[in-house]
């Protein structure tokens, strides 16, 4: 089994209190302006339960709030008062807070060993209650606009329609209306343990409760029959998953399954996923960023059986395998760089978004990696004094 853990600096570069606030339910105050600043409130009129003003919207790694109370902080701050908001464990608050950081930034979740046996018990107080969700299949014939701006064809939608709910959550005050709702299952039964949730404005959250330990989104073309299927494809979202099989449609047959693990990798998913159809290739179709790659890391640790150590080192990957440690180079494959110092027996396939897309939903909207120009000397002396004298004036 893989280990990987985060740090905070890295995440915290990733992950704005805006991006955080908004998925609480929070709404840009448009009359506030937007510029060095904006603010963010919760509630509407007489319902107003909250005000943030965030420092450097632009400036993920530098953004800080305040309240008219006084009261002030960075994300890390934000997520702790907000923790029983996500559905997270640990044993104590850092450990929940690196999880909640950890999905936002869309890197793999830390994994704490020596709390493994608290976790599981957690998780089993933290169940899926069905009864919450109001669900409704998807009609063929009104198909949710979401999946146009998506790039994805009617007729993708009605090929994926078995696997897609509508769903709306009963306890969620602050949006009354449905979401796209992609429910997961084990593979024992057809029992629902949760759903991979996508709404407009980019919302993306999971159902209160999902089973993302052991239970994936999985659309099984086969019609049924999990003997006859023989390719399997996972992807990090069932977006992208529709996006690969819309891209690719034509090479692709009846015996094919694509599996969504919903951004939160974890070796049950994928255990599970190998158990239901067990005559089955794998193939890593994870994003080409590099938690994607991590991800496809994790897989062929797994799917191997190499035990395997994964850390993040300055501008490497740094692996701890059968007694070797390495380090794998970005901008080369991490696979063939393996192969180079392991034995692989190629048991998983990779069939990885081109080169240019961060994953398969911007290749099928021709969405190319923004490469951003690296700075002068003058103009990173520039943007640091305008960071220091953007804070809050007294």
């Amino acid at each position: 089994m893989t280990d990987y853990k985060v740090n905070f600096k890295d995440l915290k570069a990733k992950v704005g209190i805006d991006d955080v606030a908004y998925a609480l339910g929070y709404r840009l105050d448009r009359k506030a302006g937007v510029g060095r600043y904006m603010e963010l409130v919760l509630g509407d009129g007489k319902d107003k339960r909250d005000a943030l003003v965030i420092c450097h919207p632009q400036d993920k790694a530098s953004q800080r709030f305040f309240r008219r109370d006084g009261s002030k902080g960075d994300v890390v701050t934000f997520i702790r008062e907000n923790l029983n908001a996500f559905n997270v464990s640990g044993k104590d608050e850092w450990q929940k807070i690196a999880k909640v950081l950890s999905r936002f930034a869309n890197m793999p979740e830390p994994e704490y060993r020596e709390d493994r046996e608290y976790v599981q018990s957690v998780r089993c107080h933290a169940t899926f209650d069905s009864s919450r969700y109001e669900v409704k299949p998807i009609n063929p014939d009104k198909i949710p606009a979401i999946f146009q701006q998506r790039g994805l064809s009617d007729e993708t939608v009605r090929t994926f329609a078995p696997f897609i709910r509508l769903i709306r959550d009963r306890k969620n005050e602050n949006f009354d209306g449905y979401n796209i709702g992609f429910p997961y299952t084990n593979g024992e039964n057809d029992k629902v343990r949760g759903y991979e949730l996508r709404g407009y404005g980019g919302y993306k959250s999971k159902a209160a409760g999902s089973d993302s330990s052991s239970s994936a989104w999985v659309a099984d073309l086969s019609g049924g029959n999990q003997q006859a299927v023989r390719n399997v494809f996972f992807c990090e979202s069932a977006f992208d998953a529709m996006a690969f099989y819309q891209q690719n449609q034509s090479l692709l047959k009846n015996d094919t399954a694509l599996v969504s693990l919903g951004g939160t990798f974890s070796d049950g998913q994928v255990q599970g996923v190998m158990k239901r159809f067990p005559n089955v290739r794998p193939f890593d179709c994870f994003d080409n960023d590099l938690a994607g790659r991590i991800y496809g890391l994790r897989m062929l640790s797994l799917l191997e059986d190499i035990p395997m150590r994964i850390n993040k080192v300055e501008d490497v990957i740094r692996i701890e395998a059968k007694g070797k440690t390495f380090d794998l180079m970005q901008g080369r494959s991490f696979v063939e760089q393996l192969s180079e110092q392991l034995s692989i027996r190629y048991k998983m396939g990779q069939w990885l978004p081109p080169k240019a897309f961060k994953d398969w939903n911007d290749c099928l909207l021709n969405k190319p990696i923004d490469i951003k120009p690296s700075l002068s000397q003058e103009d990173r002396k520039n943007n640091l004094a305008e960071r220091r004298n953007a804070g809050p004036k007294l």
